[in-house]
C-alpha cells in the first residue's frame, strides 16, 4: 500500500475505483474476496482506491473497524493507495481517529451528512479529525447546503484538504455554478470528479478537475482507464465513446440505487462473491438481478 502523500499527479495516471466491500455469508469482512476484487482492478491497471459509500462505511461497525483497515491495506500492491473513510457522525469519526492514527494510510475520506449539522459545525468537526489523525483528509461534497465553496477554500488553505471529492449531481453536469465558483476558489487540480464516468469528461474539460472516481471501474477497471487516458491525451471523441460503454450499467445504478446495484453488480459479473448488505441497506430485488447481471456481464466482456 502507498503510504506516501497524495498528488495531485496521480489522478491523471489512474481513476480513483470505489470498490464495495466484499463480506461472508456470516457478515464478517472478508479477506479472500476483498483480495479478488482488488487484484481485479489493479490488474485493469488502476492504482488508487477509495473505500466510501460504495463500500457502506457509513454503516460498519467501530467493533470492525480496525480490522477493515488491516485487511484493506495487506491486500493492496505496494504501490496502489488506499483511502478508507471515517465519520460520518461526529462522535464515531473521532473515535475512528483513534484507529487512525496508528496506520499509514495517506489520507482518509470524511463521509458527508446534513441530518444533524450546520457549516461552522462541520468545519470544526473535519479540523478536529484531521488534528487526531495527524494529516489531511478528503472533504467529499456530495449535496448542496455541506459546505460552501468558500468554506471548502478555507479548509484547504489551511492545509486540511488532501483533495476534495466533488459528487453533486446535475441534469447537466456542464452547468454547474457551484462548481464553478469551487474552482474559481480552489486549485482545480485539488478536485476529482466524483460521480463515475457519466461527468468526467465534463468535469476535467471545462472545469478542470485532476480526474474521477468511479464505481463501475470495479467491472472493468481497463476500459475506464482508457477513458481517463483519452481525456488527458485530449482524444474527447474516443472518451466519449467509452463513456457511453459505461451507461447501461449507470442507467440501472441511478434507476434503482448506485450502492445496491454495484455491490452485486461485483459478483453477478463473476468478479468476486461480496455477500450481502450490512443494514441498513438491502439487497436488489429479484426481478432486478437479470438486468444487472445482463449489464455487468456485458461491460466486463468489452474488450480494451
Amino acid at each position: 500500500m502507498q503510504t506516501t502523500s497524495v498528488e495531485s499527479e496521480q489522478f491523471s495516471r489512474s481513476v480513483l475505483a470505489v470498490p464495495p466491500l466484499a463480506r461472508d455469508a456470516s457478515g464478517f469482512i472478508c479477506r479472500e474476496n476483498n483480495e479478488k476484487i482488488v487484484r481485479f482492478i489493479e490488474a485493469g491497471g488502476v492504482s488508487m482506491l477509495l473505500y466510501g459509500g460504495n463500500a457502506n462505511f457509513y454503516h460498519i461497525r467501530p467493533s470492525e473497524y480496525a480490522d477493515a483497515l488491516q485487511i484493506l491495506s495487506d491486500v493492496a500492491a505496494d504501490n496502489t493507495l488506499v483511502i478508507p473513510s471515517a465519520g460520518p457522525a461526529y462522535g464515531l469519526m473521532m473515535d475512528q481517529a483513534d484507529v487512525i492514527k496508528s496506520t499509514d494510510f495517506p489520507t482518509v475520506m470524511v463521509l458527508p451528512t446534513l441530518a444533524v449539522m450546520t457549516e461552522p459545525g462541520l468545519m470544526t468537526a473535519f479540523r478536529h479529525f484531521v488534528e487526531a489523525i495527524n494529516r489531511p483528509a478528503v472533504l467529499y461534497i456530495k449535496e448542496e447546503g455541506y459546505i460552501s465553496p468558500e468554506g471548502a477554500a478555507d479548509l484547504v488553505n489551511d492545509g486540511l484538504v488532501s483533495f476534495i471529492k466533488y459528487a453533486i449531481v446535475r441534469d447537466d453536469p456542464a452547468d454547474d455554478d457551484y462548481l464553478e465558483r469551487l474552482v474559481d476558489k480552489v486549485d482545480p487540480a485539488r478536485i476529482c470528479s466524483g460521480i463515475g464516468e457519466q461527468p468526467a469528461l465534463v468535469h476535467m474539460t471545462k472545469f478542470r478537475c485532476s480526474g474521477y472516481t468511479s464505481g463501475c471501474v470495479c467491472v472493468n477497471p481497463a476500459l475506464s482507464q482508457k477513458m481517463l487516458a483519452a481525456i488527458v491525451a485530449k482524444d474527447y471523441d474516443a472518451a466519449e465513446d467509452i463513456r457511453k460503454q459505461f451507461l447501461p450499467l449507470e442507467d440501472l445504478r441511478n434507476d434503482i440505487h448506485p450502492i445496491r446495484v454495484l455491490h452485486e453488480a461485483v459478483e453477478l459479473a463473476g468478479i468476486a462473491s461480496v455477500g450481502g448488505h450490512v443494514p441498513l441497506l438491502s439487497g436488489l430485488a429479484d426481478s432486478a438481478q437479470p438486468a444487472v447481471k445482463s449489464a455487468a456481464e456485458q461491460l466486463k466482456a468489452l474488450e480494451v
